[in-house]
Order: C-alpha cells, then structure tokens, then sequence
C-alpha cells in the first residue's frame, strides 16, 4: 500500500502581496467612487454647455420674429442665424418655426388652424402636453427618426397687423450622441488618469518595500554565509525600528542557545572526568586481581570491583536524572494534582532499609499528625495536594534521604516531615549530620559540588555533588524549589542540615489536614 505523502505547506503572501491586498481593494474602491462622482459632475457640465449652445439659435430666432407691411407676421433671420441653419446637416441639428393661428378671442370654440412651418424641418418631436403652453423654454429628450434627440422649445403668442392672436413655437434640436461621445471621452480619460494614479502607487508600494527589506536581506546573506557553529548575536543596525525587537528576541534566544551548549559542554566535560576515575581504579583492580595468586585477595579486589561498579552505577543514574532535569517542559497541559505527602512516605519506606543498615534513624512526621506505619489508605483526599509530576517529586526528594544517609554517621537521626504553610506545602529532610556552612549553600546546589564534604566531621563521603542540583532543578520544573537551612543539632559542632522541597498548595482541592495539624 503506498504511503500517502504529505501535503506541501501553503506559502504564506509575503510583505508585499499582503500591503497590495490591502491597499489595491481600498484604491479600487476610492477610484470608483471617485469616477462615480466625477462622471456625474461632468455630466451635468456638459449638458450645461450643450445646452447653451443650442440657446443661441432660438433666441436669435425669437428676436428675428416682426411684423410684415401687410400686417402679417414674418421670420426675417439674421445672417448669422441663417449661414448657421444652411450649413446644419442632418441629424445632428436641427430648428423648426411654427406659426398656428389661435382663436380670435375669449369664449371663442373654433378649433385653432394647422401649424405653418416658416422655417426648419416640420417634423419635429412637440414639446410634453404636461408642459404648459406658455412659459419660458422647455427642455425635454425625444427620438426623431430613430434616434435620440435632445429638444430646446420656445413658445409665445404674437398679434398680427390686425390684432389676432397667433402662436409662435421656435424649436432647436441636436442629435445626444456628441454628448454620449464627449462623456465617454472624459470618462475615458478619468479612468486611464486614475489606473496610471494606482499603478504609480503600487510601484511605489512594492519599490518601498524592497528597499525597507534591503537590511533584512543582507541580514539573510550574513545569517547564511556564517558557520554552522557561529552563535554570534545579529547585527541589528540599519534594520527597520520595526523589526528590531525581532532581532533583538533572536539574539536573546541564540545566547539563550550558547549559554545551553556551553552548559551542556561544561556537564558533558565534568560528567567524562566523573566516569574516567572510577573506569581507572576498576582497570588497576582488575589488573592487580590477574595478578594476585592468593584466591581470597582476588576475592576481595572483586568485591571492591563491585562497589565500584555499584557507584559508577549510581552516578550514570545521577546524570541521567541530571540531563532529563535540566530539560524544558515540552508539553503545555497542567501538571495532575497529586499527595506529596504520599510521595514522601514512599521515599521513606523505600530508603528505610538503607538507614537501618547504616545504623540510623530514620524517621517520618505524617502531614496530618499520624504514624506513618498507620498510613495505609489512599481513598482519602490528599493531605497535601500540589499541582507537579509525581515521579519528578519521588526522584527530589530522593536526592534529599540519600543526602542525608550519606553524610549522617552512625546512630544519627534523619527526619522527614511533611506540612502545610499557608499557601504553599514544605516536604522537608532533617539531619543530625555536620551540616553545609551558610556561605556554602548556595554553591551546593552547582552540579559536582560537594559542599558538604567541606564540612567539620563529614569526612570522606561518596558521592558525585549531584544530589542536590537534581532535586532542585525537578523541583524548579514543578513551580517549586528546594531551600537549606541549620539542622536541628548543637551549632559548631554538628548542626545537621535542613533541606526543604517547598511547592504551592495546589488551589481549589480539599485536604485531610485538620486546622490543629496545618502547622504542626
């Protein structure tokens, strides 16, 4: 069955495309309301202007309108007004004089005569019936022939010579498609003016763009051209003041970056010279037991090789425990609310055979005031609930007992007790051991350190130093942290030494520690 390839990832629009998807709709959008308003107004201008054009014959033609000797009424047109009709050709301009004879007078019923046409085509479109018949010019749109015309009317009454009344119509009519025409022109050229206007605009976007991004692309070629295991910071002069904190987070996370494998290379370094000794003093003993011709010498040089080997297992466990430690928390869920004071109980029981072998007390102070042998039931609520990794907290304070069974001698007394303070729940280890000198505290928590090896009566101790670094570095990733204090012995001579796991009370849960035991 083959096996489905995954799906190449969708390339995101860069800088560019996306101010041009921005800005190209918004301009788009200006210019065609822009063209919108301007196609009106110069709609309206242009009928103006038209319109006064076609003024010009009528009114000549109105003032060209008397009275004949015979007393009848006469079209004597200027000359102006006359080259101008004889050169007019159909369809684009036409004019038309009407005379109609009226009614002699008031309550008269004779219907008027026919219209006699003085001058122009007869056939004009009449002006609207709605629109009366006396009055100042009529404009209206009309067909002649088949195609639009725009109309200019005029009509009046005149008396002849003898007194009857008579009605004058002057028309102008000029064919709409100069004016569709010159309206398309402008139109035209508004649209072409407004497309150079948006690709001026989008060169300059994407010009601007490619020199704002200059930097950031030699800062690229440096970033690629440098060696794999170069860590140097980026330089972030010259770089836009926009994208600056972003250099300045990827230096901070690059020397984040140095400081681990610096880290990591000191622990890898120090963890080397760790195993080296104890691979050589089992290489000379082996060595010595080949040689060796007595049995019960070789017996004992094996049984030195085991011990060894049983600290050389202890440590490779200490480092193992060190490298998950010190490892960031990948996942993003809550940690589960569990009983740390289970969890303490459990390292007690499980190093308790360790401490009677050395001779040693080792003792437990219940949460809730209660011996531990009696502490069986897990159906209660947590006596001390803390929000953390349980196996994280078993190994802390595992670190912690086997501190102190190391460096308490015989017959001392080891104490583990766990209580609530407040908003917070302290698991704590105490010893009758010698104890760590306060100025000393500090760097006993660094990984080989062993600070209480320095102390008064602590003698050879085995160990690596990394006891206490594990505990703290666990409890740190639980929201905790470990804290060391004077032990509960004489000062001078041997204080002890007090080791606290404290974490916050895990919020909204209910314990089973009475108020009389909460500070026990």
């Amino acid at each position: 069955m083959p096996v489905p390839q995954p799906r190449p990832e969708r390339r995101r629009p860069g800088i560019r495309a996306r101010l041009l998807l921005l800005l190209l709709p918004c301009m788009l959008a200006l210019l065609a309301l822009d063209s919108w308003n301007n196609y009106h107004a110069q709609h309206d201008l242009l009928q103006d202007a038209y319109d006064q054009a076609m003024l010009e014959p009528v009114s000549a033609l109105n003032s060209s309108m008397t009275l004949a000797p015979d007393g009848s009424i006469r079209l004597q047109a200027p000359f102006n007004v006359q080259a101008m009709f004889d050169v007019t050709r159909p369809p684009h301009k036409l004019l038309h004089v009407g005379l109609t004879a009226l009614p002699d007078g008031p309550g008269h019923d004779a219907p008027a005569a026919g219209e006699v046409t003085l001058m122009g085509v007869p056939d004009l479109p009449p002006p609207p019936a709605s629109v009366p018949g006396e009055g100042p010019l009529t404009w209206y749109d009309a067909t002649y022939q088949g195609y639009p015309v725009r109309v200019v009317a005029l009509r009046r009454t005149m008396l002849d010579g003898l007194a009857r009344p008579y009605r004058i119509l002057i028309q102008a009519a000029e064919s709409t498609a100069p004016r569709i025409q010159a309206q398309t022109d402008l139109m035209r050229q508004e649209l072409l003016r407004g497309a150079r206007m948006v690709a001026v605009v989008l060169l300059l976007v994407w010009l601007g763009v490619g020199w704002s991004l200059r930097p950031l692309e030699r800062l690229r070629r440096s970033v690629r051209a440098s060696a794999p295991d170069d860590l140097m910071p980026l330089d972030s002069r010259g770089v836009p003041h926009e994208v600056a904190p972003l250099v300045d987070a990827i230096n901070h996370h690059t020397d984040r970056r140095q400081q681990m494998l610096t880290e990591q290379t000191r622990f890898l370094t120090d963890a080397s010279h760790q195993l080296r000794t104890p691979l050589a003093i089992m290489l000379t003993q082996a060595g010595y037991a080949l040689r060796e011709p007595d049995p019960a010498r070789t017996h004992e040089t094996l049984r030195a090789i085991i011990t060894q080997l049983g600290r050389s297992r202890r440590l490779c466990e200490q480092l193992l425990a060190q490298a998950q430690a010190s490892q960031v928390v990948g996942d993003v869920a809550p940690a589960p609310v569990m009983d740390l004071n289970r969890v303490a109980r459990e390292v007690v029981l499980q190093y308790l055979p360790l401490a009677r072998e050395k001779n040693q007390d080792l003792g437990w102070i219940d949460a809730r005031g209660e011996a531990a042998e009696n502490d069986d039931r897990t159906s209660e609520p947590a006596a001390a609930p803390v929000a953390a990794r349980a196996a994280e907290l078993h190994e802390a304070l595992s670190n912690l007992v086997h501190n102190a069974i190391n460096y308490t001698p015989p017959g001392g007394r080891i104490t583990v007790s766990v209580r609530i303070e407040g908003d917070r729940v302290c698991a704590e280890v105490c010893d009758s051991g010698p104890g760590i000198a306060p100025h000393l505290r500090n760097r006993a928590f660094e990984r080989f350190a062993q600070a209480g090896a320095a102390a008064p009566g602590a003698g050879s101790v085995p160990g690596a130093g990394l006891g206490l670094s594990i505990a703290r570095a666990y409890a740190r990733r639980n929201g905790g942290d470990i804290e060391l204090a004077d032990g509960d012995g004489p000062a001078g001579v041997a204080p002890g030494l007090r080791a606290m796991l404290i974490l916050p009370l895990a919020s909204g849960t209910a314990t089973g520690v009475s108020a009389s035991n909460s500070h026990s």
